[in-house]
């Protein structure tokens, strides 16, 4: 069955469900991570693998790999079929007929389309059969996927392989949202037991008997412990009915009288209720006992669900369980099995920690980033690859909404659990209000005006008498002398004004009361909004003010406007020169806010300075973050100082969503195509286009991580990234949705054009 697409199709040589194999589940994981993050340009086909002739076959072709003449018949229907660019073949010796699986020979002479394999065995020190067979399998090809360095260590070592040949990509993991084991117990009503588990196909390389035989000792410590044994057993395995290794398995549970700790959880279960059960899990068990086992997609998923892991030591577990992650023990030691989960069982704080490294190490190997490292290599083997595009994830809000409290969105995250003892700043529900007036004019969702109100009430509760704001306060809405008296209170009294008139500018669509609530409270701060000096301040207010005046047209405030950024043009006379046009002798952070300022004055006054700085400092702006067609955050790794060279690393969401809300207010006013061009750029950063290759955000919840450092994404997910992610997201979605027709700002009077 063949399906009809225009776009690109990339077509995997695989089993797949309803086969249950790891190669099969690999294959669907795979296929879906692509989908997600390139599904807009790239589709992805199945050449079903099967070992008998299939009556009504599902997918786009078919090859039954006992009967050889099939081979090439199938490369001769893939070569007629115009839109697929690549074929991956999931290579196992045992998958395909012949000697060492060398039927593959005849699809492999016949194909005519660019190739790549992922290695799921890679076989040390092989016979000259073996090595000379796989040295041909990659002639078609130059290009292989492996999952551990070790395996791409032995390519080079016993089979010659060259370097640039092999793609390391680790074996994917599913992102979840983080939990505690007694919070995620709460759906199993295991609340009162201490869990250990293991999961997968079940069979003899399992040596789940292994830990069954360490059960008595540990019971003897911890008398609540719970295994859970997950999984059905391997369908090659249940002949004529009957399942002798589980029958085996139950024998030692009754022999060991471990009836009251034991539960075989005989099911194949979905993706996400395995996932629930793994995050219940306090100690995981990795108990296999193959020497050679190169990859294990069970090790992966349990550390990926921040797992403490007791394993036995195969490559894999060899090669990413580190001493903070979990603990190695020697195959089949049942003593050491026991005595090591009985150190974990004693230490809470050992396992949390354990579980959380594991958490934040296995993040890089989600099947998103893994699909991004597929992609950059699909690139170097496909034509047309300027076609490929990021596809845009879901707008998501669980997560900044489980960050807010009836007062108001919390500052921390630790992961992704909300940090109540962090507190709340005037700085964050400024943004979460923007955000959710931003999500509510797209939507019209009822549920958001909550949440606007929240947000709008923790400002009015900041406002002083004078009209200023604090910025603090605590989990038990108490003021803190010292935290109010900080540096940069200025930047989040000015960030409150942008809010409040975000909220004014939304007046048609708003509750009349949650409007006029905002329109009193700026009109407070008036008097203090006069006396602001710095240059991001004032370019924060004047956002603010521009929208509550283009929804209200006020003298005053448009004086005030004019007022603030004459004293930015000031900074520019001063600092600018022919090869640095900027308002300060360094970039640091939130850097767009100035030109956009300049950009604001103009629109309100229409005096040409403003708008020949906003362009100019733009322009220099944009020259120092897009470099040869890349987008670089400014580091904040001591920031971006005159006649010295830019800082790596330390990327923040806030600068990349700055940057982005920049380019938008711009494109809006002039309708320059490279502004949009550049707002899509900056975006992709969230989406993976990094110097790691790696999503900044969970797609799951919505969260945004905290950073990209030079090694590692910071995994915290507190207010201030999430929301300049979701705000992000927002202004692409809007982008999405008026491609069709560009109305400028300058024409166009309601006041939307910031962040609408």
């Amino acid at each position: 069955m063949k399906t009809i697409s225009n776009k690109s199709k990339i077509l995997f040589l695989s089993t797949f469900p309803p086969t249950q194999c790891g190669i099969a589940t690999y294959t669907q994981d795979t296929i879906k991570g692509i989908t997600d993050v390139f599904g807009k340009s790239i589709t992805c086909e199945i050449c079903e693998l099967v070992d008998k002739p299939k009556a009504n076959p599902t997918q786009a072709f078919t090859l039954n790999t006992k009967n050889k003449e099939e081979y090439a018949k199938v490369a001769e229907q893939i070569n007629a079929d115009k839109s697929v660019k690549l074929v991956h073949i999931q290579h196992e010796f045992g998958l395909f007929g012949g000697n060492y699986g060398d039927y593959l020979l005849d699809f492999l002479n016949v194909i005519k389309k660019p190739l790549t394999y992922t290695f799921h065995s890679v076989i040390q020190n092989p016979n000259n059969e073996l090595k000379t067979f796989v040295k041909l399998l990659l002639s078609y090809s130059n290009s292989v996927f492996v999952m551990t360095n070790q395996s791409k260590e032995i390519l080079m070592r016993d089979y010659d392989i060259k370097d640039e040949v092999i793609t390391c990509v680790p074996h994917g993991t599913h992102i979840v949202i983080y939990e505690t084991p007694d919070q995620a117990k709460q759906k199993f009503d295991i609340q009162d037991r201490k869990v250990l588990s293991t999961f997968g196909l079940l069979g003899e390389g399992k040596n789940i008997e292994t830990g069954l035989k360490a059960l008595p000792k540990i019971i003897e410590n911890t008398p609540n412990v719970l295994y859970l044994i997950i999984g059905k057993t391997h369908p090659n395995l249940i002949i004529d009915g009957v399942d002798a290794y589980r029958d085996k398995l139950e024998g030692i549970v009754k022999d060991l009288k471990l009836e009251n700790n034991v539960r075989f959880i005989n099911q194949y279960l979905d993706t996400n209720e395995l996932l629930d059960y793994l995050k219940a899990t306090d100690v995981y068990l990795f108990t296999s006992k193959d020497p050679n086992q190169a990859v294990s997609g069970t090790f992966s998923y349990a550390m990926s669900c921040a797992c403490p892991m007791v394993a036995s030591k195969i490559p894999h577990t060899l090669e990413v369980l580190t001493s903070d992650c979990g603990i190695l023990v020697d195959i089949g030691d049942v003593n050491q099995f026991a005595e090591q989960t009985i150190k974990l069982l004693d230490d809470d704080n050992l396992r949390e920690d354990m579980g959380i490294n594991a958490f934040t190490k296995m993040r890089a190997s989600s099947w998103e980033n893994v699909a991004i490292t597929h992609m950059n290599t699909y690139k170097t083997l496909m034509e047309n690859t300027s076609e490929i595009k990021f596809s845009y994830p879901s707008i998501q809000l669980k997560h900044i909404k489980k960050l807010t409290t009836d007062l108001g969105i919390i500052q921390f995250s630790k992961i992704s659990i909300p940090d109540l003892e962090s507190g709340y700043t005037l700085d964050d529900n400024a943004r979460a209000l923007i955000a959710f007036c931003m999500h509510y004019k797209l939507t019209k969702d009822k549920d958001d005006l909550p949440y606007i109100l929240i947000y709008l009430d923790f400002i009015e509760r900041c406002q002083k008498p004078k009209g200023n704001f604090i910025n603090y306060v605590d989990q038990e809405n108490r003021e803190h002398i010292e935290q109010n008296a900080e540096v940069n209170l200025e930047d989040s009294n000015a960030r409150a004004l942008w809010a409040l008139g975000t909220v004014v500018s939304h007046t048609d669509i708003l509750p009349e009361s949650i409007s006029k609530k905002a329109a009193k409270v700026l009109l407070n701060s008036l008097k203090w909004a006069e006396t602001i000096q710095s240059p991001r301040s004032i370019g924060f207010a004047t956002k603010g003010l521009y929208l509550y005046h283009t929804a209200v047209p006020n003298l005053y405030v448009a004086a005030i406007i004019n007022k603030l950024n004459a004293k930015l043009l000031s900074n520019y006379e001063i600092h600018a020169s022919s090869d640095w046009k900027w308002f300060e002798n360094y970039l640091t952070y939130g850097n767009g806010v100035l030109p956009e300022s300049m950009l604001y004055a103009y629109l309100v006054t229409n005096k040409p300075i403003y708008k020949k700085v906003a362009i100019e400092s733009l322009d220099f702006l944009m020259s120092k973050m897009f470099i040869d067609k890349n987008f670089k955050v400014i580091s904040n790794n001591g920031w971006l100082h005159r006649d010295t060279e830019p800082k790596e690393y330390g990327e923040q969401p806030i600068d990349v969503s700055y940057t982005i809300q920049t380019l938008n207010s711009f494109y809006n006013a002039f309708g320059t195509p490279e502004y949009k061009a550049k707002m899509k750029m900056a975006f992709n950063w969230f989406l993976g286009k990094n110097h790691l290759n790696q999503i900044m955000y969970n797609p799951i919840s919505g969260g945004g991580y905290d950073g990209l450092e030079k090694e590692n994404v910071n995994l915290n997910q507190g207010a201030e990234s999430t929301v300049c992610y979701l705000t992000a997201r927002l202004l692409m979605e809007n982008l999405k949705l008026s491609e069709i027709k560009v109305i400028p700002i300058m024409k166009h009077k309601t006041g939307i054009a910031i962040n609408s």
